[in-house]
């Protein structure tokens, strides 16, 4: 890959993975409900679950999705029905994530399953391939775009759980939790209605 191929590989995941999206407003409310320790698993899994997508398109999931159109319906269906699922749970919190009693953070497995179930993520899963990886050297092109992605998902994903994790503070008074987890799933919602809807 050229210097130029990575620079833009580099500005295309920075916007991709800082947007924002249904994966970084639930990151944005586990770090306010739970802080960033106990977030690292949805951050790890949200990043490890669009790396293999990035991987499983490129060897040839995309040329499948692309045949079989009732598949993307499928993911489509699943995903509207798995966010939504995801939103209730999040605003039906009502305190800060201390103490056994309050629900616990959503996990790296359900992470990466979301993903999985992303539309957004599939989306870009197919445009990094198509647009960065090379036919003739297909496996370490498809390496190097995964490897340039993580460097720059990780952290990008990472500054959605520390602006939550900063707000916990503001939030432990009064309600504000309440209304920021139903802002939040909210968001969340409406964050996939585009997807959903194409």
């Amino acid at each position: 890959m050229t210097p130029d191929m990575i620079i833009a590989l580099v500005g295309f995941a920075f916007v991709m993975s800082i947007s924002p999206g249904p994966g970084n407003f639930l990151l944005l409310a586990s770090g306010a409900n739970f802080g960033f320790a106990r977030s690292l698993p949805l951050l790890l899994g949200i990043s490890g679950g669009f790396l293999s997508m990035v991987f499983a398109v490129g060897i040839g999931l995309g040329a499948v999705l692309k045949t079989y159109p009732a598949i993307d319906i499928a993911l489509r269906i699943a995903c509207g029905l798995y966010v939504a699922w995801l939103a209730v749970r999040i605003a039906r919190s009502r305190s800060l994530g201390e103490g056994a009693a309050v629900a616990e953070p959503v996990g790296f497995a359900e992470a990466a399953a979301f993903q999985l179930l992303n539309p957004k993520a599939w989306a870009v899963a197919l445009i990094v391939t198509v647009s960065y990886t090379q036919p003739d050297r297909l496996l370490p092109s498809l390496a190097a775009v995964i490897a340039v992605f993580a460097v720059v998902n990780l952290p990008s994903l990472g500054v959605w759980v520390l602006s939550g994790t900063a707000l916990r503070r503001v939030l432990a008074e009064g309600r504000r939790i309440v209304i920021f987890n139903i802002a939040m799933a909210a968001l969340l919602v409406a964050s996939m209605i585009p997807a959903l809807m194409r």
